[in-house]
């Protein structure tokens, strides 16, 4: 027999298409859930006796009533395609527990955070920007500093958080830049060009964020991880500086190739 006892219900309250493949889902859990900036939720369905389960990262921040989820759909998932198919008043299974040690470090010494992400790997920062947002308006400001590269295929798998983020950047402490790798497909852009590696080094750089100053966290492409973690290690910055969360891992053969 199936255990639902580590599952609560979570209602769609709202969904947001970014593109055919990329989507918003925000949902109402039937309890409040406790979380960190940085961690995920397991989000569930029920296939016959089975449960189909997933890691999402979760966009919003801890003071929030929903918990909001930055999604891809893969085609021929197992998962997805079910999430595809709910309506705003739906529910799925999600782990009350939430985990994930994907958080920021505390280090009073290192007061500027590198953050480096492609496509829907830009949740946990949003979440961890939002919270730092929320927590200067209540006069609880630690002083740190954050630099968001975000990188995608095309303007549209940047989503909306895009607009969202270079709005907080008025602050002061949050600085941002997107990129895209296919500029053709993007008439109207105008931002920064080229893939996340490519252009790492050239921002991080000049703005400071460097392996005397910063750590540095990357999420999102197994490929942009390590690339971006080599790429860092080259310019001095020790493991215990370099976070990273992967969002799937690539077979033997493509993660060699």
């Amino acid at each position: 027999m199936t255990n639902l006892k580590p599952f609560i219900n979570a209602r769609l309250v709202e969904r947001t298409p970014f593109s055919n493949e990329r989507e918003r889902f925000r949902f109402e859990p039937e309890r409040p859930v406790n979380f960190k900036p940085g961690q995920y939720a397991t989000l569930a369905v029920l296939s016959g006796d089975a449960v189909i389960q997933r890691a999402y990262s979760i966009v919003s921040s801890p003071h929030e009533p929903t918990l909001e989820f930055f999604i891809e759909l893969v085609e021929h998932g197992e998962l997805t395609p079910h999430i595809w198919e709910l309506k705003v008043g739906d529910s799925l299974l999600m782990r009350e527990r939430i985990v994930g040690a994907f958080t920021l470090a505390p280090a009073p010494v290192l007061a500027r955070r590198l953050l480096i992400a492609t496509g829907t790997g830009i949740a946990p920062y949003v979440s961890m920007v939002r919270a730092r947002a929320d927590a200067i308006r209540n006069g609880a400001d630690d002083g740190c500093e954050y630099f968001i590269l975000h990188g995608g295929s095309r303007a549209q798998d940047l989503g909306s958080y895009r607009e969202e983020l270079m709005e907080l950047c008025a602050g002061g402490w949050l600085q941002y830049v997107a990129t895209v790798s296919r500029p053709w497909e993007n008439p109207g852009w105008s931002g920064e060009v080229g893939r996340v590696e490519d252009v790492l080094r050239k921002h991080a750089d000049t703005r400071g964020y460097d392996a005397a100053h910063a750590i540095a966290y990357l999420c999102g492409h197994p490929q942009m991880v390590e690339s971006g973690k080599a790429l860092l290690a080259r310019a001095g910055f020790p493991k215990a500086q370099l976070k990273e969360e992967k969002y799937f891992t690539l077979p033997a053969a493509e993660a060699t190739a």
